[in-house]
């Protein structure tokens, strides 16, 4: 049986999460600050809901992607010195989520992305957690990404993409700003083979909580992100 949480309860442990669901953990709960930055910090995340209650999950494995093994192939890298993108963090934050949710994926009917949800992570990023990497072309919203910043790890969420090559021009401007900020890991829950040609790979429950514990110890919210500063020289 998979359990439900009331307001005040706390997670089941994750070792608990029903593999063959996917990873389900638990249902219930809320959207609260203090109850989605706990999640993440114990390798849980939502997707999705039911009813109205939000779904909790924790993978086993678990797709991740270390700053140093992201593969920049040779055709982004033309593009990105071609210089037709530009690339700004955090000044649309709800824009980037919303266009997320728009967004139609291959096998998925309809959006993850609840209205409850989008406020949620809106009021996390208005607390300094959660941040968006976006593309313009010439002052259009293009392609990004969003997700959670705790410590040094980051949780990505979501991305989407307008125009070729937008999302991952964001995708590489956040590793730029992972690496000099010295982030360790991106969580990027479950395997899908685009993350999979940017480098990302599949470790255990185990090793990624291990990781997790550790790169989250100082864990205070961040002010705006900022491309200032970044060697961009690609």
């Amino acid at each position: 049986m998979i359990p439900f949480l009331g307001l005040f309860d706390p997670f089941p442990p994750v070792e608990t999460a029903s593999d063959e669901m996917g990873g389900l953990l638990a249902v219930g709960g809320d959207f609260g600050p203090a109850r989605l930055l706990d999640a993440y910090q114990h390798g849980i995340f939502p997707w999705g809901t039911v009813e109205g209650h939000p779904l909790w999950y924790s993978p086993h494995p678990r797709m991740v992607l270390f700053p140093d093994e992201f593969r920049l192939t040779r055709s982004l890298k033309k593009t990105l010195r071609t210089k037709r993108f530009e690339v700004r963090f955090d000044t649309n934050f709800a824009g980037v989520m919303a266009a997320c949710a728009e967004t139609r994926r291959p096998g998925q009917d309809g959006t993850w992305i609840s209205p409850d949800m989008l406020n949620a992570y809106i009021r996390l990023h208005e607390l300094g957690w959660a941040h968006s990497v976006e593309t313009y072309v010439e002052g259009d919203l293009s392609g990004g990404l969003y997700g959670l910043a705790i410590g040094r790890m980051f949780y990505g969420e979501s991305m989407f993409s307008r125009r070729s090559d937008a999302s991952k021009i964001a995708f590489a401007h956040l590793i730029r700003y992972l690496t000099a900020n010295q982030f360790g890991m991106i969580d990027c829950q479950m395997r899908t083979e685009h993350l999979a040609s940017l480098g990302g790979r599949e470790i255990s429950r185990p090793t990624f909580l291990a990781r997790l514990s550790a790169l989250t110890v100082a864990s205070s919210p961040r002010t705006a992100w900022s491309a200032e500063n970044l060697n961009l020289n690609w």
